[in-house]
């Protein structure tokens, strides 16, 4: 069958990576994003390696909009592949966290946003009992830090709403794969202030992602630095982390 492929945040960072990595001759994108520019450059480098791009500006917060342009690529050809990928952070470096404009609207496109994107594609996927949901969740769900509380608790929520879907969707022959990056160069850690450790690009980034994807496994938390790392945080008493982690930078 061939690859039908819609993708959110496709416009820059790891989506745009991502639409690069599934570019292919015979595979259809579907790519959005809100840069009506930068999508089109991407949309431009995926045809070059010869896909059929289809590319739409979309703000994923809006659930109308989302879900008109998510079946109106399921109208064009059965989606093979979903990957809700838009997200945002506050990007101050504020020791404090994020406002609390900057707090909602991360709630409102790391995780509204990914249920807007990927509940219009459920029920077609399940009538046809076939498909492939990754959600872009982050190492930074799996311990709250006081620089980013609203960006680690969106992908908290993304990281265990789609641990649960996976087991639920699995009787419809549907996979779902949550993706959990560490520090990848992108616009977005681009302005963070600090070091980044285990920093690794985004081409690299995306081929352990669509490696992973392609087959279907729950998890595809990279690179394995950050990740234990960030494992062992999770598991230490937080009487044990709190004095450390108030030191950290904001994101």
């Amino acid at each position: 069958m061939t690859a039908s492929i819609l993708i959110t945040g496709a416009s820059s960072g790891l989506g745009a990576a991502l639409a690069e990595a599934y570019a292919e001759p015979g595979a259809l994108l579907f790519l959005g994003g809100r840069d009506a520019d930068r999508l089109h450059s991407v949309a431009a480098a995926c045809r070059m390696r010869g896909a059929d791009v289809h590319a739409q500006t979309v703000d994923v917060t809006d659930r109308e909009s989302t879900e008109r342009w998510v079946l109106s690529a399921e109208d064009e050809k059965p989606l093979t592949l979903v990957i809700a990928n838009a997200g945002i952070s506050g990007g101050t470096g504020n020791k404090m966290g994020e406002t609390a404009e900057q707090a909602r609207a991360i709630f409102a496109c790391n995780l509204d946003g990914v249920l807007n994107t990927v509940l219009p594609a459920i029920p077609k996927m399940q009538a046809r009992k076939s498909g492939q949901i990754a959600l872009m969740a982050s190492l930074a769900g799996f311990r709250g830090m006081p620089g980013a509380p609203a960006y680690c608790a969106s992908k908290a929520a993304v990281r265990v709403w789609g641990e649960g879907m996976r087991g639920w969707l699995k009787r419809d022959g549907i996979g779902v794969t949550v993706v959990c990056p560490g520090f990848v160069e992108t616009a977005m850690t681009a302005k963070n202030k600090f070091p980044m450790p285990f920093l690794m690009g985004a081409a690299q980034a995306a081929a352990i992602m669509k490696k992973g994807i392609d087959a279907n496994k729950a998890r595809v938390a990279y690179p394995w630095q950050t990740s234990a790392l960030t494992w062992l945080l999770a598991a230490l008493p937080p009487a044990w982390t709190d004095g450390l982690l108030t030191k950290a930078p904001g994101k």
